[in-house]
């Protein structure tokens, strides 16, 4: 373990690209939505599991993901998690119906959810013997995170306007073939001896999807009806039994005692606040430029170029730099208030709109907001944890985020829709729904934005506590 690899710079470009891609998978449907609910017959609340089949799986299975990369080796679970995604694929672009697509998008989590851990845990390997070479490591896999979203919003309007939105799926397949005949770069990890907590991967999962089905019915059958009750009070039993679980078996997907890792905890929650104010904007944008402005897939997805050009520069290029002189911390709590004055200015949208005017300022807004809040959060999760606990930091920040992304589309839809979003073809009332959206998402963002700078601790702080007391006498007190 202790050799350098000296293919080490050509294995990251394997993994960059897995992490590109993945990120591709959550957003290039983005611009081809209305296209899809005009073929398959998704009514306008039910366009968003097209979405959340994905993220909640994704999300739900991440920390099994990353559980079976440690115990059956990261490079078989990579390997293996591009193979579902393949399948996944295939299946949601054969899709002639609704829900067999949600099924295909759902199998694609399933694939993410092993890529995504493996690939972080096969980074750790390659570079952990240099502090140096793990952070350039680090940041260029970031940076394939916000080109992956640039490339979606550019391919999927490609895709849709002169192919068919299958494309979006097909795209997959030689790439992922071309990612599968790569892997004999990466590393390969021995197996080793241990349990699968499945029950609590189960519960996590079913907890997870049960709270967004709720949501997402309760515009339609009440908030007060027994069914939306029930619904969300299992939502609750199942993710208070995966805690329960993972104190109770011996060798759980998630050990409580990472809680006690400083900055965790503050750091998930503003990751959570980020993806429920984020994804939703994104969700609602696309649908405001076609259903409103009357955009075309591909111009719809040009228009969202600016602003993935913009995430993709300040984080490649600014926001380390930022994090180097003033830390973690104020970066977060700007970032987040800086999305959330964007989200503001979007909602200030008309139903005779332009984009230079109603959209383009307001985005960038938001997009430097989000640019800046997104890495440091990532490594504000991850910097405290000791090397056998990264992985499962990577795992749990990774999945808050899209924890927080079902949640916050499930919720930003039920108030777009009570507001009007569901009368298409009635523009006044289509915008009042898609303004009330931004607004919601701007209040998740400035909480988000006020609790980071209130609670988490600064880096300064941090400093200052490391020669403190041995982890025997802190008991089980959890740093933020």
């Amino acid at each position: 373990m202790s050799t350098v690899n000296p293919r080490r710079w050509w294995a990251l470009a394997v993994l960059a690209a897995a992490q590109f891609m993945v990120i591709m998978d959550t957003s290039i449907i983005g611009v081809a939505l209305p296209k899809m609910q005009e073929d398959l017959g998704f009514s306008q609340g039910e366009l968003q599991w097209v979405f959340n089949a994905y993220v909640i799986v994704f999300g739900g299975l991440l920390l099994l993901g990353g559980r079976l990369s440690d115990l059956v080796g990261a490079r078989r679970i990579f390997v293996s998690g591009w193979a579902v995604m393949i399948a996944g694929s295939v299946l949601a672009a054969a899709a002639q119906t609704a829900w067999v697509e949600i099924a295909g998008r759902a199998v694609q989590g399933v694939g993410g959810a092993l890529i995504a851990p493996s690939a972080m845990t096969l980074l750790m390997m390659l570079f952990m013997h240099d502090p140096r070479e793990l952070g350039k490591a680090m940041a260029l896999y970031g940076a394939a995170a916000p080109a992956g979203g640039t490339a979606s919003v550019f391919l999927g309007g490609v895709f849709t306007e002169w192919a068919s939105w299958q494309w979006c799926f097909i795209i997959y397949v030689p790439i992922g073939l071309a990612t599968l005949a790569a892997t004999k770069l990466l590393p390969n990890v021995e197996s080793r001896r241990g349990s699968v907590d499945v029950l609590g991967a189960v519960a996590v999962t079913a907890g997870l999807a049960l709270g967004v089905f709720a949501v997402v019915r309760a515009p339609e059958v009440g908030w007060g009806a027994t069914a939306t009750v029930l619904e969300l009070v299992g939502a609750v039993v199942l993710i208070a039994l995966f805690f329960v679980i993972q104190k109770a078996v011996r060798e759980p997907l998630m050990p409580l005692s990472v809680w006690r890792v400083p900055r965790l905890g503050s750091a998930n929650l503003a990751m959570t606040l980020l993806g429920a104010a984020w994804i939703p904007m994104w969700y609602f944008l696309n649908l405001y430029l076609q259903q409103v402005l009357g955009y075309g897939a591909f111009a719809s997805g040009a228009a969202l170029l600016p602003m993935t050009v913009l995430l993709m520069i300040f984080m490649t290029a600014i926001t380390a730099r930022l994090m180097a002189k003033v830390g973690a911390k104020p970066l977060i709590g700007v970032g987040l208030l800086l999305l959330a004055a964007g989200l503001v200015w979007l909602a200030a949208v008309e139903p005779t709109g332009t984009f230079l005017v109603d959209v383009l300022p307001a985005s960038l807004v938001a997009a430097l907001g989000m640019s800046l809040a997104y890495i440091p959060a990532m490594i504000a999760a991850m910097s405290g944890a000791p090397q056998e606990q990264a992985g499962l930091a990577s795992g749990i920040v990774n999945t808050t985020y899209n924890v927080g992304s079902a949640l916050g589309l499930a919720a930003l839809t039920a108030v777009a829709m009570s507001q009007g979003a569901d009368q298409l073809g009635n523009l006044p009332k289509l915008t009042d729904g898609f303004s009330a959206a931004f607004i919601g998402a701007a209040v998740v963002a400035a909480v988000g934005g006020i609790v980071t700078l209130l609670v988490m601790k600064s880096d300064k702080a941090l400093a200052a506590e490391a020669p403190a007391p041995a982890p025997q006498e802190q008991g089980d007190k959890v740093s933020v």
